[in-house]
């Protein structure tokens, strides 16, 4: 099953986009294990909640997997990645474990989503400033791991249109005989 992953800085449509695609492509989406859990608590996150995290995204994605009932992708709006690059740049280091799973469930596709849309706060995101330095973080995080990255940027439909084209273009550029849905 191939897993296509958007990804990227806070506040950068990721929600928006991954739920988007999916639906575009007729495919399953998996939802963000952290933004739940990060509502759930109503607190300021701390170290100790990132084996938790990581914990509920794998056992999200594996759901989605045994429920997508043999569809050839599902959409995922961030991964394990993002939990490595949020507890480096929140708490200075990640469990090895997690950085190990990170490895093993690698996306095949990571669309990287461009800080060109405005911040907005939501009651979880917290570090407008920091955008350019984590999309950065992601950057090199995505380069450390080998991943196959597109960049999407524009906004409303044209953000969903880049993405749609970037990951025809890959399916195409890999030789995937599964068309991306209508279109």
């Amino acid at each position: 099953m191939l897993r296509i992953v958007v990804t990227g800085s806070e506040s950068t449509g990721k929600t928006t986009l991954a739920r988007d695609l999916a639906h575009a492509l007729h495919a399953p989406w998996v939802a963000e294990y952290a933004r739940d859990y990060a509502v759930a608590r109503s607190r300021v996150l701390t170290a100790h909640d990132v084996e938790p995290i990581a914990h509920g995204q794998m056992a999200r994605e594996d759901a989605a997997v045994l429920g997508a009932g043999g569809a050839p992708l599902i959409v995922l709006d961030t991964d394990l990645v993002s939990t490595t690059v949020y507890a480096d740049a929140y708490y200075g280091a990640c469990p090895q474990w997690i950085m190990g799973e990170s490895r093993t469930r690698l996306g095949s596709l990571y669309l990287l989503c461009s800080i060109d849309l405005p911040w907005q706060a939501d009651g979880v995101r917290d570090q407008p400033e920091a955008r350019d330095n984590m999309q950065g973080r992601f950057d090199a995080r995505l380069r450390d791991l080998e991943a196959r990255v597109l960049p999407v940027a524009g906004t409303g439909p044209a953000r969903l249109s880049a993405a749609l084209s970037a990951v025809r273009g890959w399916l195409a550029a890999t030789g995937n005989s599964w068309r991306a849905g209508p279109g």
